[in-house]
């Protein structure tokens, strides 16, 4: 019967020691402000931490006396904790998946390779693409080559080449890593074209000059004024008829 194996212990891990249970009997003391304050007995230097209503917090066990400064333990350590998860945010995990291809591959196979890769790098994630030669298929690298420049070339507007097609051993592997186009789906690439149109017509808009008003027809008065002439005319013709 096989003996059980027992995992160790996860060790927690150490933190700083504060205010009472610090070991040393001195401290070299360091102010708030970053100022020394000087060497200090321990009972000292605890006593002039509670004055300021502050913590005593060991920063550097190692030294001799070790050194010792005044703050807000609670404060200091949510701003630790902060600081590191906008760390954790910010890093980028570089995910590579791996896909194996025949340099005689078929083209139904083919086809579900390619999906594989523009699913793996809209995902955002790096392509290992190897071609595995066997027998004399060696003798022939350049099919593979142009296999991999072929899905390169198909696949361009989301992948790049990081790495060419190298010869390694018995097989041949190229590296593609995603564009700042993987990822975006034709909806969100559509808008975006949508807004920069209307973008690009309201600065037409915004430049223009507004149009200068009609000039108006001197043979024409206002709506309600008879043009000149009318009215003598019209005064002659009742005198004719008396």
């Amino acid at each position: 019967m096989r003996p059980r194996r027992h995992a160790e212990p996860v060790r927690p891990v150490p933190q700083a020691r504060v205010n009472d249970s610090i070991r040393a009997s001195r401290v070299r003391l360091i102010d708030e402000d970053g100022s020394q304050v000087g060497v200090k007995e321990i009972k000292e230097a605890l006593d002039y931490a509670h004055s300021k209503d502050l913590d005593l917090v060991e920063v550097a066990s190692g030294a001799d006396p070790p050194v010792a400064r005044i703050m807000d333990y609670g404060k200091y350590r949510y701003e630790q904790e902060q600081k590191a998860k906008l760390a954790r945010k910010h890093q980028s995990q570089i995910n590579v998946k791996e896909i194996k291809l025949r340099p005689k591959i078929g083209q139904h196979d083919y086809e579900t390779k390619k999906g594989h890769v523009v699913r793996f790098l809209n995902q955002r994630a790096k392509v290992k693409v190897t071609i595995m030669f066997r027998g004399r298929e060696t003798t022939h690298p350049e099919r593979g080559r142009d296999l991999l420049l072929r899905l390169a070339e198909e696949v361009a507007e989301i992948g790049q080449i990081e790495s060419p097609p190298l010869l390694d051993g018995r097989n041949m592997v190229m590296v593609l890593g995603p564009t700042k186009n993987a990822g975006v789906t034709k909806s969100d690439a559509k808008t975006e074209d949508t807004q920069r149109s209307e973008e690009a017509v309201q600065g037409q808009r915004g430049g223009e000059a507004p149009a200068p008003p009609a000039a108006p027809d001197d043979a024409s008065g206002p709506p309600d004024q008879e043009p000149p002439g009318e009215e003598e005319a019209r005064a002659a013709e009742r005198v004719g008829r008396a």
